[in-house]
């Protein structure tokens, strides 16, 4: 590796260490740095420094803020890395999992499962990741198979439209439901949509963690194949790529994460635009750093936009997803001007 690609690597660390490290320490309520750090070592190690902290400190830090800058690095860390992989298949820096519909999918099974509080038989929590995991994949072949029906390619114009045809069906099923529900169920399912981590706690950490494990496992694995998709498909299957099995396990390693982040998290969109987008143009096409650096650069993102979104109206909070919106549509709207003119090709 050049030393250009480590300074890369350890600089996208720095940022989500310093990230998570602010996030932790900084909040609208004050923890001493001494307590904050004897309550880590304490609870996590079983090492005690000798350090004061009190029941209560202990309470904010170990069961509120710590699982929830965990969290929006795992959401972030995820929907960053499903992004890169859907814009590499694609073969276009427009495409996320929140443009191409994979994220309304994911919201309805996760919506149905809050709504009629469904739990599986020998799933118990884990019935609402695998729900939504279910129905973005389903709604990411639906996609796919009303572009083939307009268009022989996977022109990054009709994906999106594709996308944002049935997004807005999904969006008027998840209305219907809420319409149908009291006012409790209401407002939980309206706030949720918003996208948040907050008051999660460790449970929610420990549903999306092995969903984003192995979905980034998957992409990891096959990123010779995206970097050969880059070429287009003929080209990648003369030079020996299982062009259609690699599709495959990458729309599921994409689809376990764009599922399982927004069944904890709620809809967060453009995490998976502007990230990959940014990490492309730093590193360059290929995807053995793309991914990696996404994965990484999009937890701090994440994690930075969560404490913006507790701090700004304190003690009041921002939904998460407001922020990143309000960030990722100026963003997306960029990019489209550029490729309108012919400047915005990272391919």
């Amino acid at each position: 590796m050049s030393k250009r690609f480590v300074f890369m690597y350890a600089a996208a660390a720095v940022f989500l260490f310093g990230a998570s490290m602010l996030s932790l320490f900084y909040s609208s309520v004050t923890v001493p740095v001494a307590s904050i750090v004897q309550i880590i070592f304490e609870r996590g190690i079983g090492l005690d420094l000798g350090l004061t902290a009190s029941e209560s400190e202990g309470r904010i830090i170990w069961d509120i803020r710590l699982p929830r800058v965990m969290l929006a690095m795992c959401v972030g860390a995820s929907l960053a890395l499903a992004g890169a992989a859907f814009q590499g298949l694609l073969r276009n820096p427009l495409a996320d999992p929140y443009t191409i519909g994979v994220s309304s999918g994911a919201s309805l099974g996760a919506v149905i499962v809050i709504f009629f509080q469904l739990s599986l038989a020998g799933l118990g929590a884990f019935t609402l990741p695998l729900a939504a995991i279910a129905s973005g994949f389903a709604t990411l072949l639906i996609v796919f198979g009303l572009v083939q029906l307009t268009s022989r390619s996977l022109a990054i114009e009709t994906v999106i439209l594709a996308g944002i045809i049935i997004s807005s069906f999904i969006g008027a099923i998840i209305s219907l439901i809420i319409s149908l529900g009291d006012q409790d169920a209401m407002t939980q399912i309206i706030y949720w949509l918003y996208g948040s981590v907050g008051m999660r706690g460790w449970g929610y950490v420990q549903l999306l963690a092995p969903f984003m494990i192995v979905g980034a496992v998957i992409l990891f694995i096959h990123y010779r194949e995206l970097n050969a998709m880059a070429l287009g498909e003929e080209a990648a299957e003369h030079i020996g790529v299982n062009v259609k099995r690699g599709k495959v396990f990458i729309l599921i390693g994409a689809s376990l994460l764009t599922g399982a982040a927004v069944a904890v998290s709620g809809t967060i969109g453009f995490v998976g635009l502007v990230i990959p987008h940014l990490v492309r143009i730093l590193t360059g096409p290929n995807h053995r750093h793309v991914l990696p650096l996404s994965f990484i650069v999009g937890g701090g993102f994440l994690v930075l936009a969560d404490l913006a979104a507790r701090t700004i109206i304190a003690p009041e909070e921002l939904p998460i997803g407001v922020l990143t919106a309000l960030i990722g549509a100026p963003v997306f709207a960029l990019l489209l001007i550029r490729k309108r003119f012919g400047k915005g090709r990272a391919f």
